[in-house]
């Protein structure tokens, strides 16, 4: 490939940052947080359905888009107030607005009530994912970025691991509003000690040619600069598209596995949690550190590896839903969550790598805003509404059915990802030129 491409993700000559393995180790802490608040929901689905009467849809706006709206809406202003401010308060703020809100669910007597709470929790984990990317980005130099972000963004599945293991537990012991109310408080302990010991560092000084300090890109020109770059525009087709197969996957596996093969709420507490959390951890690390090898040599490999890991995705979950018992759909379902995640850490690198620094929480916020429009907001909503709509038309095991909607969508991703690799060289040379000049 092209030298000045390569060089666009070639490291600076600079000195390690101070403190930035705490940095990376607490914002991780902070980040599980944030997916034990999402997971929880998803683990406590059937228990809060059954005392709250919900049908799938509900459950489907309840862990997808009543979250997802606000998180996404409110992502891009919080991005922008990063690009302003001292992250390392705003990160740590937010945590202990999301946590409280979480607390707020233990509280709710209907759907609307949950709807309202929920509502709060993405309005605080909003100012989480793209403030503490901008932060790491700030700490590692471009060449290890991509490894840092995978490491950083195992924080989703030691989220799931957290919410599942531990949610599950302590909805046995205290029952489902106790879990709410143990997670709050495990959150205001993780916000208060990242805003005691994490330093904000010094905006730019590790990229190539770093330059004076420049006032934080508006939002107009930041939306105009990444529009106009063909990579970046169809990484936000192809993200998206991935986040709606896994997280309309992750969000409904345990009540697929409950409510379909029968498996009782101690025992996804016991395997599903582990499983799951080792499979996405083993997913968006690898991922990451794929790319960090692969992408020395070809900045293309920041699309086909996620491209070929979605496309694995299809096959695999059709033939862990089909299973004829919840052992054997959770020994097939491995592989499946494995690959779901491991457009994660590429994806998040590439647009730190093909961004301007006074304009990256804003750009990785709108990355994040198709992860959680399309994704989130769309893939356990849809489920739910094919679910109750085969189950309405009396389909046997219409959960099973429904979750099967997710492997076309699979395919359609990877063929977003062969797009980016055609046009991802030109950008990054882009890119560099903009930051020589």
């Amino acid at each position: 490939m092209d030298q000045a491409a390569t060089a666009a993700i070639s490291p600076p000559v600079a000195t390690a940052r101070p403190g930035r393995t705490l940095a990376l180790l607490l914002l991780t802490a902070v980040g599980t947080v944030n997916f034990v608040d999402r997971q929880i929901l998803s683990v406590l689905a059937e228990p809060i359905r059954q005392e709250l009467h919900l049908s799938d849809t509900q459950l489907g706006l309840l862990t997808g888009l009543s979250f997802a709206l606000f998180y996404a809406v409110m992502g891009v202003p919080a991005a922008m107030l990063a690009d302003r401010v001292h992250r390392v308060r705003l990160v740590a703020l937010a945590c202990l607005i999301w946590s409280g809100f979480t607390g707020a669910c233990s509280l709710a007597g209907s759907f609307w009530q949950l709807t309202l709470a929920r509502f709060g929790v993405g309005v605080g984990e909003a100012g989480g994912t793209a403030p503490s990317l901008s932060i790491l980005a700030d700490y590692y130099p471009p060449s290890q970025r991509a490894a840092v972000i995978g490491l950083f963004t195992c924080n989703g599945p030691l989220g799931v691991f957290v919410g599942a293991s531990l949610g599950g537990w302590a909805a046995e012991q205290y029952g489902w509003r106790g879990a709410f109310v143990m997670v709050a408080a495990i959150g205001a302990v993780a916000a208060l000690l990242l805003a005691l010991f994490v330093r904000e560092p010094i905006r730019g000084a590790l990229d190539p040619a770093p330059a004076t300090p420049q006032a934080p890109a508006r939002l107009g020109p930041t939306l105009a600069l990444f529009m106009s770059r063909p990579s970046l525009r169809l990484l936000l087709l192809a993200s998206g598209l991935s986040a709606f197969v896994s997280y309309g996957m992750l969000n409904w596996i345990p009540a697929y596995l409950m409510r379909v093969q029968q498996m009782p709420l101690g025992e996804v507490a016991k395997w599903f949690g582990p499983a799951a959390g080792l499979c996405m951890g083993l997913g968006i690390w690898g991922g990451g550190a794929l790319v960090n090898w692969l992408g020395k040599r070809d900045l293309r490999a920041f699309a086909y590896v996620p491209g070929l890991a979605v496309l694995v995705t299809a096959p695999t979950l059709a033939l862990a839903v089909m299973a004829s018992s919840w052992q054997v759909s959770l020994l097939l379902m491995l592989v499946p969550m494995i690959a779901c995640t491991m457009f994660t850490a590429p994806v998040l690198a590439l647009v730190q790598n093909l961004m301007p620094v006074n304009a990256r929480a804003t750009a990785t916020a709108l990355v994040l805003l198709a992860f959680n429009i399309v994704g989130l907001g769309g893939g356990p909503l849809v489920i739910g509404i094919v679910s109750d709509a085969l189950s309405a038309a009396g389909a046997e095991a219409p959960l099973r059915t429904a979750l099967l909607c997710a492997t076309p969508v699979a395919v359609l991703s990877a063929l977003g990802y062969w797009a980016v690799t055609r046009v991802v060289s030109r950008d990054a040379e882009a890119a560099l030129k903009e930051a020589a000049a």
